[in-house]
């Protein structure tokens, strides 16, 4: 879902696989598998262009059995991986050959331990005891279309020609020389001697490169009228091969007007073309309208004008959907009375309220006692990270090679705290900051951000500060990693088995909140550890320690002092490793949009959200 999905290199001991698209994962032997049931992220999917005939959110087939051997009907399930890349080398004489060749073969003596697995030289010239390992070569090509290669090792040595001597089989030798100045590695053709470094296939020097064949390894398939972006080098296991693009909700109970609207999208064919005039009638002849009688008819032609809007602005819009999964979970977390518990929610408010020292803070505090969170995967990109808020700024690589049915999907159950800052204290602090010079910085930073991966492929006029987040949400995500990285510090949790969703909005639509909630499916997340943080003497403790911490960093001065600068290409202010950057599977912006500044006070206390500390 997150590092090794669909498309993605995987690193195992003795070589490299690629994970299988979805038309070659099978079910078929997982008689009782059943798909995640989870109709708002479902529907959100469908959205996404080229998963519209999307039915199903599957989890990864899996089997339990307690046979482990290598024959047991589980030992024949589960993801399907091929190797790749699939040129290897000798890592005794330095031969360099695909395994098409049949140069290297395979062995795997004992199927019960899988990581034994390898290919292996067996001509090798150099041969001495055991046949000597061969093991991926250590260069592949990509491009910004997702597409993925292996590296033309023979057309780069002789400048895109057959070999003089025998032709496009050349025999092939890849030498290591080390060295501190990049890679230093040596490809020589056996046959004609012609031998060439990488490093003319590296940073500027790529531009002599073929271009890119438009393969897709994972589907097994090359694009139909190739590919027009330039292919680039990258070293096997580069974090940038791979990029997963997912969806996420919380399975919530719906408000009433959510869940009005939804009867509204369910009955849409039949409602939408009735006048208002007509709703008494059509509740007493159509039975299926007689699901509305709990609203009058005010009531229902609001919602049918709200679900029409949403309708036609959305129409081939992807990205209202995705941000609107976050309205139905801001409605139930901030709804009063909280809504009565089930299966997957349960939240509960201290009757006594906020306690007194936090009033100015917070103007809500729920425990979260029971909380589920499905997570779908959509697709993946290469080279350039997808921007949640953005996804156009990318091209995405498809999972499989027609339009899929399903995707892979995961659910995890566990717990949390919902804290809501007053509207007031925000609407007067985003006032006073507006024309500050550290926002203007930051505006500025978020800018050149998009410009530097501003691909061409958008159509129309490019918006450099589209989906520009807001001073609002700078402040609110920073008081997310200060409360998570002392709840990890003070109380045991590792901060990874934490994660944050941030609701904040512009001021016609207002909203000031932070949940905090476990995000892994093992014990630490569901034995009431994180809901406890939010009594009211320990929640005291934690926001006075988290505040009174983030006035001061070990990297003073030269934290508080940092603001975005032309140029440079990072989304924070002072913020560092120290004082407040999380795990990449804890923070929703990949530790981007945070500044203490604009919490606490730093330098100039008129920035501070918090003026004065509790």
């Amino acid at each position: 879902m997150f590092t090794g999905g669909v498309g993605a290199l995987v690193d195992l001991p003795n070589f490299s696989v690629l994970v299988s698209g979805l038309d070659s994962w099978r079910y078929d032997n997982v008689p009782d598998h059943a798909p995640i049931e989870e109709p708002r992220l479902l529907a959100a999917v469908q959205r996404i262009p080229g998963n519209r005939q999307v039915k199903e959110l599957r989890p990864a087939p899996w089997m339990d059995d307690s046979d482990s051997g290598a024959n047991s009907p589980a030992a024949r399930v589960g993801v399907p991986t091929v190797p790749f890349p699939t040129w290897l080398r000798c890592t005794a004489c330095d031969e360099l050959a695909p395994l098409a060749s049949k140069t290297f073969l395979f062995e795997n003596d004992r199927p019960s331990r899988p990581h034994d697995a390898r290919f292996f030289h067996e001509r090798c010239a150099r041969k001495k005891g055991r046949r000597p390992l061969a093991v991926p070569a250590r260069f592949v090509l990509a491009c910004p279309a997702g597409h993925l290669d292996d590296f033309p090792y023979r057309q780069f040595v002789h400048y895109g020609q057959p070999c003089p001597k025998v032709g496009k089989f050349s025999r092939m030798r890849m030498k290591d020389q080390g060295g501190n100045l990049g890679a230093n590695v040596t490809l020589q053709c056996l046959s004609c001697e012609a031998q060439r470094n990488m490093r003319d296939a590296l940073g500027d020097n790529s531009s002599g490169l073929p271009h890119c064949r438009g393969r897709h390894p994972h589907l097994g398939t090359f694009a139909e009228d190739g590919c027009d972006q330039r292919p680039r080098v990258l070293v096997v296991g580069a974090s940038n091969q791979w990029f997963a693009q997912t969806l996420s909700v919380l399975s919530l109970p719906q408000s009433p007007a959510r869940e009005l609207e939804g009867l509204v999208e369910h009955y849409w064919e039949q409602l939408a073309p009735l006048p208002p005039a007509m709703y008494p009638y059509a509740r007493e002849n159509v039975s299926a309208l007689r699901a509305f009688e709990k609203w009058n008819d005010a009531e229902l032609a609001a919602a049918v004008e709200r679900v029409r809007a949403r309708r036609e602005g959305q129409d081939g819009d992807d990205q209202g959907d995705r941000l609107d999964l976050r309205t139905p979970e801001w409605e139930t977390l901030s709804s009063l009375p909280a809504p009565d518990p089930d299966p997957n929610f349960a939240l509960r408010r201290d009757p006594d309220g906020v306690p007194a020292p936090l009033k100015r803070i917070f103007c809500d505090v729920a425990q979260v006692e029971r909380l589920r969170e499905v997570r779908a995967l959509v697709g993946f990109t290469r080279l350039d990270a997808p921007d949640p808020e953005d996804s156009e700024l990318v091209t995405r690589a498809p999972l499989s090679r027609e339009e899929p049915t399903w995707v892979p999907a995961s659910e995890v159950r566990g717990e949390g705290v919902f804290l809501r800052v007053p509207e007031e204290l925000l609407a007067a602090w985003e006032r006073r900051v507006e024309n500050s010079e550290a926002l203007r910085r930051h505006r500025e930073a978020y800018a050149q951000y998009r410009r530097n991966r501003y691909s061409g492929r958008i159509r129309g006029e490019f918006d450099e500060m589209r989906h520009w987040p807001g001073a609002r949400y700078i402040a609110l995500h920073t008081l997310s990693h200060l409360l998570i990285r002392t709840i990890a510090l003070d109380c045991g949790y590792s901060s990874a088995s934490l994660s944050e969703r941030i609701y904040t909005s512009t001021p016609e639509d207002p909203r000031g909140g932070i949940l905090i909630s476990t995000a892994v499916p093992d014990s630490e997340g569901t034995l009431g550890g994180l809901v406890s943080q939010a009594e009211p003497d320990r929640l005291v403790w934690l926001v006075r320690r988290a505040l009174r911490d983030a006035t001061r960093c070990s990297s003073d001065p030269l934290c508080k002092e940092r603001l975005p600068q032309p140029y440079a290409d990072f989304l924070h202010g002072a913020a560092c490793h120290v004082c407040l950057f999380v795990s990449e599977t804890t923070c929703e912006r990949g530790n981007r949009f945070l500044d203490r500044r604009f919490v606490v006070p730093v330098d100039d206390p008129e920035l501070a959200l918090f003026g004065e500390l509790p």
